[in-house]
């Protein structure tokens, strides 16, 4: 399966303190028929922090079996630590993913060095397609240009990243660096069109938990050579987007979809609810959006 177009960084469901596996499976079938291009259980959006174990392999598992092949799946599989990376990567590739979405090692702040080392170790031990993931406003650590190439170039289970810096400059680096075979997914849906132009080939997409085919859209426009149309997607998909960051993801995404009736607006601490005057703003923005009814 290829990794290209809009992959949706999935929330994961609670209800009651568990996995709302019904509410999880009938969010997939949505985003499917909708035309995602590809789902990432597990995530950062996903609350995989606060995920133990055995519910991260639940959830990937719920997934694959929900998609059944008809997309592919990338499964969140990333630590701090480089042996429960191991562990979660192995996990994904029994649950049958497709690949496996691997964030930098967080809060320890490795060098570029120990970036290296980290992901040879992990897919010493076990093959399978890795999309790695560089968003230093989380991890504290940048991954440079010069790194993805190398790592592209030693160790072949790597494909591709997930690239959330925001800085266009690097993009571009890194698809000179790495030459057109290698895959980069933006990881904030602003940057979604200038990264398709730099010659990116699509998102890993917040936004696209609420509007699948509106970003789904936006990917395939531009693949087919309709920019104007791709141009018209992304101002119309602006509100939305920002309003997924007024406060920490997922947050507004969990709480959208609760809007529109499709999960309970439930988290894991730390995580909390909206504050009433963000979420009242939010309400306005989906409303705008057409994605809910506004009681006048």
């Amino acid at each position: 399966m290829s990794f290209h177009g809009t992959f949706t960084a999935l929330v994961t469901p609670f209800n009651n303190g568990v996995i709302d596996e019904d509410a999880y499976r009938n969010l997939i079938e949505w985003q499917i028929e909708q035309g995602i291009d590809g789902l990432v259980p597990c995530g950062t959006t996903g609350e995989s922090a606060t995920l133990s174990h055995a519910e991260h392999a639940q959830v990937i598992k719920i997934c694959v079996d929900q998609v059944k092949g008809r997309v592919p799946v990338l499964a969140g599989a990333g630590s701090n630590s480089t042996k429960e990376a191991v562990e979660l990567t192995k996990a994904a590739k029994q649950a049958k993913a497709d690949g496996v979405l691997l964030i930098t090692p967080y809060y320890n702040k490795p060098t570029q060095e120990g970036l290296v080392a980290h992901f040879k170790a992990v897919a010493k031990e076990v093959s399978i397609p890795m999309i790695l993931y560089n968003v230093p406003g989380r991890t504290c650590v940048n991954m440079l240009p010069e790194t993805l190439s190398r790592l592209f170039r030693e160790v072949p289970e790597v494909k591709g990243v997930k690239e959330a810096t925001g800085n266009m400059a690097q993009v571009s680096e890194v698809l000179e660096y790495c030459g057109p075979d290698f895959i980069v997914l933006s990881g904030d849906d602003f940057t979604v069109l200038p990264l398709l132009a730099l010659g990116g080939k699509g998102v890993i997409s917040v936004v696209s938990n609420i509007a699948p085919d509106k970003m789904s859209d936006l990917c395939r426009a531009y693949r087919e050579g309709d920019t104007s149309k791709a141009q018209d997607l992304h101002y119309e998909l602006a509100p939305l987007c920002r309003a997924m960051f007024m406060e920490t993801n997922p947050a507004p995404a969990k709480t959208a979809l609760s809007l529109m009736g499709k999960i309970k607006p439930e988290f894991r601490l730390p995580m909390v609810r909206m504050q009433p005057n963000n979420e009242a703003r939010l309400k306005d923005i989906l409303g705008q959006a057409g994605l809910i009814t506004l009681k006048k």
